[in-house]
């Protein structure tokens, strides 16, 4: 069993979710889409195929859709969450995760979970392809870190 108190760090968590974000399909499409659009946008602008306008709405529709992933759409989350700001205790053990904060405490089975992923400094254990919960690598200390992933292999499908 696994247990440790840990609070998160905004700038970290912004990260995950960003890494959230482009990790997921749909997303990727619609960027490499994007991306191909606006390339051939610049191409056809530079042959003279369409005009300054188009080309300039192109570019921003890629700036914005960047702007949304990257900035607005994480920190909007991040804002929208009380749990970021708490101070937690995690334990993991053979049977599940366990979630302890002064309001109360929250225990899941893991077969509740249905992926996880791994991000530089977090792990993310998904309950469905939009609801995640995210622990810090931080919390778990020494080799703990590596035991406390032992343990997600064993019982959660990696995504």
């Amino acid at each position: 069993m696994y247990s440790s108190y840990f609070t998160y760090n905004k700038n970290k968590v912004i990260q995950a979710l960003r890494y959230h974000f482009i990790s997921r399909k749909e997303i990727k499409v619609m960027m490499v889409l994007l991306n191909i659009f606006a390339i051939l946008s610049a191409v056809l602008f530079y042959m003279k195929k369409i005009s300054p306008l188009a080309f300039l709405i192109s570019s921003f529709l890629w700036f914005v859709m960047m702007l949304m992933f990257w900035f607005f759409l994480p920190n909007m989350i991040y804002k929208r969450s009380a749990t970021f700001t708490d101070k937690l205790r995690v334990e993991l053990d053979e049977e599940g995760m366990g979630i302890e904060n002064n309001l109360g405490s929250r225990k899941w089975e893991w077969s509740t979970f249905s992926t996880w992923i791994e991000s530089p400094h977090f792990f993310h254990l998904y309950f469905n392809s939009r609801s995640f919960f995210i622990i810090p690598k931080e919390a778990f200390a020494g080799d703990d870190e590596h035991e406390a992933r032992k343990l997600l292999n064993r019982h959660i499908a990696r995504a």
